[in-house]
């Protein structure tokens, strides 16, 4: 059920779905939902995580379904036969996952979604990526990535792609990256290390990047030190409270002194919509994750290293 308006591209604007579980809100972009529908029987999958209720098949595929009051630690419906299944495309993947309620859609803003605070949302291990205040309510934007690779981790980062790559000697080529995830920034700071990259500055949303490439850009003018020695390329997620992938994008390559920095779209969002998105905006490459090794060797090209293969 993908939104019928596609939102200006570069705006820092999203819609999220407002859903609830146990009466507690949270929400989720709409760009990851394909569908909302009534629950039905699942099949069991022996063996399987104890928060995977089953598979069903509603077409022409199999869908497997996570409970997410059971994964959160929250108490079922009284009443479950009104409980939804939201469906969700990303990472190449359609899951179902089993919620209470469904709200509605708000269009907002990612400058008006605050980091969450690490100590009221489980720091590092934390779920939520975001808070955001809609109708008075406080919302929490959950990491549904994490929530997938924490029940099956071979749909995650394999590092194991990496190694398929040979032996490679280090770089010293400076690399920016942004995600709001700490558990896929740190997935991604240690598999760019493993591939030989070492001289990293990790972010965890747009605006601080773009904060510190400015800096960097200024710095570089006034000491007359050419750009790409101290930013080789820029790696941003999509999917960030204050300043979104796009955005990021937008004012990399609407600055005359940075329009020339490589910018790698690296999201679980990246489809044909969002392709066109970045391609308007000027994106060097855009890959879905998570293509690790398939991102280790964009950054190969783009930085001009050469690998021994």
């Amino acid at each position: 059920m993908h939104t019928d308006i596609l939102l200006e591209s570069g705006t820092n604007e999203l819609e999220v779905m407002e859903f609830s579980i146990d009466g507690i809100p949270f929400g989720i972009n709409v760009a990851k939902v394909t569908e909302i529908m009534k629950t039905m029987p699942t099949r069991p999958i022996p063996n399987s995580h104890a928060s995977v209720e089953g598979v069903f098949k509603p077409r022409d595929k199999i869908i497997t379904v996570f409970n997410l009051p059971y994964y959160l630690g929250l108490n079922p419906s009284e009443d479950d036969s009104r409980d939804l299944f939201m469906i969700t495309g990303f990472n190449k993947l359609n899951v179902a996952f089993h919620v209470h309620t469904v709200e509605g859609i708000h269009r907002i803003k990612w400058s008006d979604i605050e980091k969450p605070d690490t100590t009221a949302f489980g720091g590092r291990d934390g779920l939520a990526t975001g808070v955001a205040k809609i109708n008075k309510k406080l919302i929490s934007i959950i990491d549904f990535e994490k929530i997938i690779a924490d029940i099956n981790p071979e749909t995650g980062i394999q590092l194991s792609e990496i190694e398929m790559l040979g032996e490679r000697e280090r770089s010293e080529k400076p690399i920016l990256t942004a995600d709001d995830s700490t558990f896929l920034r740190d997935m991604i700071h240690g598999a760019l290390v493993s591939a030989g990259y070492t001289n990293i500055r990790s972010f965890s949303d747009g605006k601080e990047l773009w904060d510190c490439i400015t800096k960097i850009r200024d710095e570089t003018r006034e000491n007359g030190i050419p750009l790409e020695t101290e930013v080789a390329t820029v790696i941003s997620d999509i999917e960030m409270p204050v300043m979104d992938g796009h955005r990021l994008l937008k004012l990399i390559k609407d600055d005359k002194h940075l329009k020339n920095v490589p910018v790698i779209l690296f999201s679980s969002l990246i489809d044909d919509a969002m392709r066109h998105k970045g391609s308007e905006l000027g994106a060097n490459a855009q890959l879905s994750k998570p293509e690790i090794g398939n991102l280790v060797t964009t950054i190969d090209k783009l930085v001009g290293r050469k690998v021994n293969r």
